[in-house]
């Protein structure tokens, strides 16, 4: 039984959906095929279409329905239809289309593709307990198929659960072509009837996206490639209902670098978790077109256009592909850099501002931020940040009202207090004449310090350093004396030497 689909072809203006199920946070897995849906939509000049695949009523979240859209649109990937924005094949969630999927079973249960079935729960569980004791693999045995009518009815008025199911052939050769596995054939002796809708008048996937397609004129399915074993069931119920299939695209599975099932502890969040841990959702776009396709060359960094230019369904891979969260990392910080100092300010203002709580600023620095302040401070780490939270810790020092240093690390040894001390209290004297207060200037000046003092550079500039900024680690010392400007620098020196004398080191010890 030889499958050829006829559907549009991938250059002649494809019609792809993602079509998530609203039971939880929207996985990596998940958001790459949303992605590679997009990708050739935008591709072929064809549309994209979102819906909500809901008919799991016991696992339905509202919430996570609002987080899927939402994390779609922080990685720009818009759709052309959906339940937010209609379409001409609304409606686009499964619960308002019941009576489609209850019209298409009773149309297959007519043609004699399909059964009512009164098994019970008790029944298929004492049946897999058989199975499994003369080693057998556990399934059903298609007993449904021969109940009669009458006995059907009798279950029914006796409250028993009722569903349909697909009678699957019981022999031949199931043979569908897939865009990145070629041709695959399955065994129909291999396979059991299966269950189309659910006792509680439920759908279930293999019906309700079957009808969907068709209904919304869905030109190719891409999915991950654990669907393959289901997809002879998916076509089965085209022939029934007299269409032709979608073009298959199965993408290969995503693994963490010890090539086990990608988890959390790889790296792996969700799409809104990249987002609040500082993430462009041009990096997360740019890494997960990447992660099972190649666009030919050994190209890392692409622009959204470019990536759709060059996107095409015959070069996803067949084999795994490994997330390694170093190099998304890596990615991010060079996508970072690329940004113009104003586009990284206006991506670091709602960062910066969020509450403490979340990972922002303290709540003692006034919102909203100085935006004139923040174009200035942006060049002193733009070339530092490998994700956007890190200028919390890289700016905080500028905008907070003082700073606590640790007594040890104002020595540029941690041994040398003294030396600490006498380094301080010459800057604190120069910083308050030095004229004019401008990066170029400041360096020449304490480097003439240094050597006035008989000192090398490191040990006089450590402890400013430090003084000024709380930390070892900060981003060039004479810019950033300079932003904080004078006032603010000649105090917290001044409190710097004071915390040292508190802890008995002096400039005369």
């Amino acid at each position: 039984m030889p499958l050829s689909p006829d559907r549009s072809s991938a250059n002649a203006g494809a019609r792809t959906r993602f079509a998530p199920s609203p039971t939880g946070m929207l996985h990596i897995g998940g958001v790459r095929t949303a992605l590679y849906d997009w990708l050739l939509a935008r591709k072929t000049g064809g549309q994209f279409v979102l819906r909500i695949e809901d008919t799991d009523r016991a696992r339905y979240d509202p919430e996570a329905e609002k987080s899927i859209m939402e994390s779609l649109r922080w990685l720009g990937l818009d759709w052309d239809e959906g339940p937010d924005v209609g379409g001409p094949h609304a409606p686009y969630t499964q619960s308002e289309r019941l009576d489609r999927y209850r019209d298409a079973t009773q149309r297959l249960l007519d043609s004699g593709h399909a059964y009512e079935d009164d098994t019970t729960p008790e029944e298929l569980e004492e049946l897999r307990d058989r199975q499994k004791a003369v080693g057998k693999p556990p399934g059903y045995d298609n007993r449904g198929r021969h109940r009669t009518p009458a006995q059907i009815e009798e279950s029914r008025a006796k409250g028993l659960q009722i569903v349909v199911r697909m009678k699957v052939p019981d022999r031949g050769i199931l043979r569908f072509n897939d865009t990145v596995r070629g041709d695959v054939e399955f065994d129909f002796a291999l396979l059991q009837d299966f269950v189309i809708m659910k006792s509680d008048g439920y759908p279930t996937y293999h019906l309700a996206h079957v009808i969907d397609d068709h209904d919304m004129d869905i030109t190719h399915v891409i999915r991950g490639e654990e669907w393959i074993p289901s997809t002879p069931r998916h076509i089965l119920i085209h022939q029934a209902l007299g269409w032709a299939p979608p073009v298959y695209v199965h993408v290969p599975l995503i693994l963490g670098k010890d090539r086990s099932k990608l988890s959390k502890r790889h790296g792996a969040a969700s799409a809104l978790e990249y987002r609040d841990q500082g993430f462009l959702p041009e990096a997360v776009f740019n890494f997960l077109a990447l992660l099972g396709w190649s666009p030919g060359d050994d190209t890392e960094v692409m622009s959204r256009d470019e990536t759709v230019r060059r996107f095409s369904v015959e070069r996803i891979l067949q084999h795994p592909a490994v997330f390694d969260s170093e190099k998304l990392l890596w990615m991010n910080g060079v996508l970072i850099r690329q940004l113009s100092a104003d586009e990284l300010m206006e991506r670091l203002l709602p960062v910066l501002e969020r509450p403490e709580a979340e990972g922002g600023l303290p709540d003692s620095v006034a919102r909203p931020i100085d935006r004139e302040f923040l174009r200035k401070l942006v060049p002193l780490v733009h070339e530092r940040l490998k994700t956007l939270n890190e200028a919390v810790e890289s700016l905080g020092f500028f905008f907070a009202d003082e700073v606590r240093p640790d007594v040890e690390a104002l020595s540029e040894r941690k041994s040398d207090p003294a030396t600490a001390a006498r380094s301080l209290e010459a800057s604190l004297a120069l910083l308050k004449s030095v004229e004019p207060f401008e990066p170029e200037h400041l360096e020449a000046e304490f480097r003439a310090l240094a050597e006035s003092l008989d000192m090398k550079p490191g040990p006089l500039f450590t402890p400013v350093r430090v003084a000024v900024t709380g930390s070892p680690m900060a981003p060039p010392l004479f810019d950033t004396i300079a932003a904080i400007g004078r006032e603010r620098v000649v105090e917290r020196v001044a409190n710097a030497i004071k915390l040292l004398e508190a802890n008995g080191a002096g400039a005369g010890n």
